[in-house]
């Protein structure tokens, strides 16, 4: 039937780096198919993984094989034949559960089929031992109770099947040795193989303890990272609050500003209309001489007083109504400036304010 596949699953494939004898090396870019082999001709079993055309794992389970898990979804063992230690890396713990239990029963069934071998062996043994004891008794029996033709008769065919047999055991006895030569050579082979398994394994857990220093490290990092965080949020959250009340300051400023402007404007056409009042006053002190004037001559023209009297009235009233008109102009002018002098105030107070 040749070999049959029993049990297969998919994983990351590692090897021990062989300088260092420390560090994985990945054999693998990505899962591959991991599976149990079942060679019925030979009663043993093999674990074969294939990357499109190269084979990365061809390891025979022999029952001094250990499989160790390292991790919730890793696990290894070292083969003393291919002279590294084989890493798996698992999706799921469920999986390195299952690879683990069958690994386990292969082992129990190498040991079992390398025990009924040796049985066998020692089976053979022990009946050529048996038969190379009965030759002489069937011979002296011959010769005492028959003649010698009875012997060579009796005797003879007997002779050349024990020595057939005999052939045939001293060939499987040094099979045997030699297979226990293999077995003690293998033997001590798993044991430094075992050896530096240990010694891989307690730096291996030297590292997950310092791996797991630098992970509480890593998560105060984080905590202290998250705190910076939140207060850089607050403080952006005041950022913009701040933004939006100097957006609003900001606008209130224009409208101010426009309000000046047009208060600017007025100012300007009052200044326009204050440059009419030296005019105005000019004429007012004229007509106050031409009063004057009048006023003499008609001391020395008392004979023309009744008739200038009328003028003198109506230019007194006209004088009158213009200097009541300038009074209220000159109040209203003093009022614009009290109140810009007042604006102006209060927008210098509103930019210190911002």
């Amino acid at each position: 039937m040749g070999e049959q596949p029993i049990y297969t699953t998919r994983a990351h494939v590692f090897q021990i780096d062989p300088t260092t004898k420390k560090n994985w090396v990945p054999a693998s870019k990505q899962a591959v198919t991991v599976s149990y082999f079942y060679d019925s001709t030979r009663n043993s079993y093999r674990i074969i993984s294939v990357d499109g055309s190269k084979v990365i794992i061809n390891s025979t389970i022999t029952p001094n094989m250990t499989f160790t898990k390292t991790s919730q979804k890793f696990g290894q063992w070292a083969d003393s034949r291919a002279n590294t230690v084989f890493g798996l890396g698992f999706a799921s713990e469920q999986q390195l559960a299952k690879f683990s239990e069958k690994f386990q029963e292969v082992k129990e069934a190498a040991k079992l089929a390398r025990d009924k071998s040796q049985d066998q062996g020692e089976t053979l043994s022990n009946h050529s031992q048996e038969s190379g004891r009965e030759t002489p008794s069937s011979n002296q029996a011959s010769s005492i109770n028959g003649t010698d033709d009875e012997k060579i008769f009796h005797v003879g065919p007997e002779t050349a099947v024990l020595k057939t047999e005999n052939e045939h055991l001293k060939s499987t006895i040094e099979q045997s040795t030699t297979n226990a030569k293999k077995w003690e050579t293998e033997l001590q082979t798993l044991r430094e193989n075992n050896a530096r398994l240990v010694d891989a394994l307690q730096e291996s857990s030297a590292n997950v303890e310092s791996w797991k220093k630098q992970l509480g490290a890593c998560k105060e990092e984080s905590d202290t990272l998250r705190e910076k965080i939140t207060e850089l949020e607050a403080q952006c959250n005041e950022a913009n609050e701040e933004k939006q009340r100097n957006a609003q300051l900001s606008v209130r400023v224009q409208e101010l500003e426009t309000e000046l402007h047009e208060k600017e404007q007025e100012l300007e056409n009052l200044r326009k209309q204050a440059e009419i009042i030296p005019q105005l006053m000019a004429e007012c002190e004229s007509i106050t001489a031409k009063l004057q004037t009048a006023e003499t001559k008609s001391k020395e023209l008392e004979g023309r007083t009744e008739g200038l009297q009328l003028d003198i009235d109506d230019s007194q009233q006209k004088q009158a109504n213009m200097k009541g008109e300038l009074k209220k102009f000159m109040d209203m002018l003093d009022g614009k400036i009290d109140e810009l002098h007042e604006f102006r105030q209060g927008l210098s107070k509103l930019s210190v304010d911002n």
